[in-house]
């Protein structure tokens, strides 16, 4: 039982050490993290980091691991409880906004500032960023893939192109958001997509008409 405890307490320990790694990270990037910031955050002593990670590149590495689950369970998770197809699409996008909307991390996102760090920086770091952004992209196609094959998106639409067009509106927010138009960058993003997908859309009955 002590021995079981000890590892509940340990892992504890470190999700709270990469979750408050993930919410430093989204304003100050991968680099910016400091054991010492991250010891006061989660009052942990800077040798229990060594405890969970052998330096500082396996703690950034495991953080993004961490944004990536973050962002499995709050955006993906609740769009697949919609029905499949352009509804389940749609989902997607507005559960990204409301992720954001909701100010869960304090730079806004995660995966936009560490990309923008490492985009020009061959490595490990860099090839794991890549990877979660590439299997964001995947999942957003094979949704319209899907959408397509049901019939509730028109035959011939480009997966990739409209894939990438979703990605970018919701990835949009984070700038304007931040820098000028606040709130309303929200709304301008959900009422892009779903216009475009109301216009490709065979029924569009299926979505909210705004």
């Amino acid at each position: 039982m002590t021995q079981d405890g000890r590892r509940l307490r340990g892992l504890r320990s470190r999700e709270a050490i990469l979750e408050q790694a993930v919410c430093l990270a989204s304003v100050e990037g991968l680099d910016g993290l400091s054991l010492g910031r991250l010891a006061a955050a989660t009052g942990t002593s800077k040798s229990g980091f060594f405890a969970h990670w052998r330096d500082k590149e396996q703690l950034q590495l495991d953080a993004v691991d961490w944004a990536a689950r973050q962002w499995t369970e709050r955006i993906v998770a609740p769009a697949l409880r919609a029905p499949a197809g352009v509804r389940r699409l749609f989902a997607l996008h507005e559960a990204r906004l409301s992720f954001y909307g909701e100010g869960t991390l304090p730079g806004g996102c995660f995966f936009f500032t560490v990309q923008a760090e490492f985009d020009d920086r061959p490595g490990a770091l860099r090839d794991r960023v890549a990877r979660a952004m590439r299997e964001w992209q995947e999942f957003i196609r094979r949704q319209v893939t899907e959408a397509v094959a049901m019939g509730e998106l028109a035959e011939g639409v480009d997966v990739a192109q409209l894939a990438y067009e979703i990605d970018a509106l919701g990835e949009m927010v984070i700038i304007h958001s931040r820098l000028y138009d606040g709130p309303a960058s929200l709304v301008h993003a959900r009422r892009a997509v779903l216009q475009r997908l109301r216009a490709l859309c065979p029924d569009p009955t299926l979505l909210p008409e705004d």
